[in-house]
């Protein structure tokens, strides 16, 4: 599965091509502060180093730290040990750790919140959460008036399980929802009849995640459904994360009694996402080979599943529409068109393309909506039946990012959700006969937004290329040259920048902190070039647009090299460790979470890594081997620089990025850097990648993320 990591919007739980960069000696960076310390700064245990190596197309690549690899390893357990015991210490004597904590607290306990709508016969379903419950329930109601009725609580052990999907029959009879322990993302589907809140028997384990997505397709008569699955191992050994197939499950038969109706033989990395028609005997697939490129399309109208679209079509969304399927095509559209496939096959144009790339197509009546973007700007378009223009919905203009849409054919109204940087959850009925919008839920936010201002700025990448940039401040705190900043991006495998709630970042602005979120290559909101132009041989173009982000926020005053600081998550990681080595000057602090920082190792010894070939391409072709290597963080580490100060976190359960990434990566930043700023690594061992955290996770990461920075960065205390 593609490396999502949920904080796009949220930062923590988001003339000349390029400015001279200043050599460390003339930036004056402030010492390090280590008042608060007892004795001496607290040293990071050493890491022994070992004679390993890989010879690639002839070139010999140095790798002393490979022994980190091993988690099971007592030497490496007791060094993970050691690394959480140093990073605890350097956190505990930042002063305002204690008063960030608590006003991130203060901020997060918002009023409940919801995620996820669909609607199936008439039932509205979604997740709601009302913190500091550790984990979101599973909530139905009958649409729109219905009481609202929990169908799941997996609150009962404390957080350590996760809702990871849920999927209503066509009537809204039953709910087949996933479960996952501890970060592992591993599902396993059950099956609950909604009238009585009765769980079935059926209990279908190695049901997708982690490297490949769930999915389920219920059969038209509700009596069964199709679904994603890993091969079922063999006694007593782990689940293999490679070809997946989807398999037909009928109510009330064993799981092993289940059979494989599509993907044997089809690819080792693949990843299918389910697209159900409720109610009818079509559904579609999307079929993926790895991550970061686009579907093929098979449909099934009661039959096998049979192909519509190759890969040429570029396809990356679909929706039915009337008892046809409206897929989103880039070929010869790189904002995308919509083809339309009926029964017999063959598709056919029904919307050129326009302005805005498009995100999301869903039913409406006897037409469609559209969800676009252009960079931060996220827009919906209404169409009828003939695709002809109906209206742009009276959605706010900037500042918000579309969510989820629930909605049916035949069906006049949506439920759609939004949020924007100081605008939490919405969840808005849009009737599409009047084109008006009615606000049906919102949280309510636990402080006041309405000072916290909204700019933009743009950087130039080395190409030229224009790289727009959000910058968030407080009413009346102005570009001064040194403002504590903490710059944000993600670049890769498709994934937008959108606007979104800051939540409890707040408590940075209240400070006088500022926030930056870069529209970097690598996304789709610029539509699919946007995407191939951050891709395989082209990658180093995201991580240029970056720092080009980062030279626009000095180049408008907002701030320094002595008090910028960046963060990026999963490939946002691997975005941060490019950072550190190719411009370790112009950043006084760095937080990479769950980042990928061997790049060459990747591939080849962890299971997502050859699902992410698609996106980076393989160092098995010399010319990618080639361009990987100039930028792979980890072996790029050069002895006798002065990095800034890094933080990176990990999960011991993490399935899409390999832990030792970052012990690798810290163990060579820590035995180089010739400053005197920390480099540090957390471990989380009840963890994984970060999707399905407890709320109290979700919490602590925020408020060690802004005390990091706030201490690295010299944001004023309050």
């Amino acid at each position: 599965m593609r490396l999502v990591f949920f904080v796009a919007a949220t930062l923590f739980a988001a003339g000349a091509v390029c400015a001279t960069q200043l050599p460390l000696s003339e930036q004056k960076r402030p010492p390090r502060d280590v008042s608060l310390i007892a004795g001496p700064a607290p040293l990071p245990p050493p890491t022994p180093q070992h004679a390993d190596a890989s010879v690639i197309h002839g070139v010999t690549v140095e790798d002393p730290y490979r022994w980190l690899e091993n988690p099971d390893d007592p030497a490496v357990r007791q060094w993970i040990k050691g690394q959480n015991a140093y990073t605890e210490a350097e956190l505990a004597a930042m002063p305002q750790g204690k008063a960030l904590t608590a006003r991130v607290q203060q901020l997060a306990i918002t009023s409940t919140t919801r995620s996820g709508p669909m609607l199936a016969g008439g039932m509205l379903f979604y997740l709601q959460q009302t913190p500091p419950q550790p984990q979101p329930v599973l909530i139905a109601q009958a649409w729109p008036g219905g009481a609202a009725k929990t169908l799941v609580d997996p609150n009962a052990d404390r957080g350590s399980t996760a809702i990871t999907g849920y999927w209503p029959s066509p009537h809204g009879r039953y709910l087949a929802y996933g479960t996952a322990e501890g970060g592992s993302e591993l599902t396993t589907i059950h099956v609950l009849d909604v009238d009585s809140g009765r769980t079935l028997d059926d209990t279908l384990p190695w049901a997708g995640g982690g490297t490949t997505p769930q999915g389920v397709a219920w059969d038209a008569d509700e009596k069964g459904f199709s679904y994603v699955r890993l091969p079922p191992p063999a006694a007593g050994e782990p689940v293999e994360q490679f070809n997946a197939t989807l398999a037909h499950h009928t109510l009330g038969q064993a799981a092993t009694a289940d059979t494989v109706v599509f993907g044997k033989n089809y690819s080792k990395v693949a990843e299918y996402v389910l697209v159900d028609a409720p109610g009818t005997a079509q559904a579609a697939v999307l079929a993926y080979d790895g991550d970061g490129g686009p579907a093929e399309v098979f449909l099934r109208h009661g039959n096998p599943f049979r192909r519509a679209l190759d890969r040429a079509a570029n396809v990356r969304t679909a929706a039915w529409v009337s008892g046809r399927l409206y897929v989103a095509s880039f070929q010869d559209a790189p904002r995308g068109k919509v083809v339309a496939i009926g029964a017999d096959g063959r598709p056919v144009t029904v919307l050129a393309q326009r302005d805005g790339a498009i995100q999301q197509i869903a039913p409406l009546g006897n037409g469609f909506l559209v969800v676009r973007s252009w960079g931060p700007d996220w827009w919906i378009e209404q169409y009828d039946a003939d695709a002809r223009f109906v209206r742009r919905l009276p959605l706010p203009a900037q500042g918000i990012g579309v969510g989820g849409i629930a909605s049916e054919s035949g069906q006049d109204k949506a439920l759609i959700s939004y949020g924007g940087w100081t605008t939490p959850e919405h969840w808005v009925e849009y009737d599409g006969h009047s084109g008006t919008l009615k606000t049906v839920f919102e949280v309510k936010p636990a402080a006041d937004y309405s000072r916290v201002t909204v700019q933009r700025i743009d950087g130039t990448s080395k190409d030229g290329t224009r790289i727009p940039v959000t910058v968030l401040s407080m009413a009346g705190i102005a570009p001064n040259g040194a403002r504590p900043t903490i710059l944000y991006s993600y670049g890769g495998f498709d994934i937008p920048i959108k606007p979104g709630f800051i939540g409890p970042n707040l408590a940075w602005l209240e400070r006088g902190g500022v926030l930056a979120y870069a529209n970097i290559r690598g996304g789709n909101e610029n539509g699919q070039v946007w995407h191939a132009q951050g891709q395989r041989l082209h990658k180093q173009n995201v991580f240029d647009d970056f720092h080009a982000a980062a030279l626009a926020l000095f180049d408008t005053h907002w701030t320094d090299r002595a008090h910028l600081g960046i963060l990026g998550a999963s490939n946002g990681g691997l975005l941060m460790g490019t950072q550190i080595v190719q411009h370790p000057a112009d950043y006084r602090a760095v937080m990479a979470k769950v980042g990928i920082h061997d790049m060459l190792r990747h591939e080849t010894v962890f299971a997502n890594g050859r699902y992410n070939v698609s996106e980076y391409g393989t160092v098995g072709d010399p010319a990618q081997f080639k361009a990987t290597l100039a930028y792979s963080p980890l072996q790029n580490v050069r002895p006798h620089t002065a990095y800034p100060a890094v933080l990176t976190t990990t999960g011991a359960n993490d399935p899409r990025v390999a832990p030792w990434q970052s012990r690798k990566f810290t163990a060579a930043l820590q035995s180089t850097t010739s400053s005197t700023q920390p480099i540090m690594l957390l471990t989380r061992m009840n963890a994984g990648h970060g999707i399905g955290a407890p709320f109290s996770q979700r919490v602590g990461d925020t408020a060690i993320g802004l005390t990091f920075f706030a201490h690295e960065l010299g944001l004023p205390g309050k």
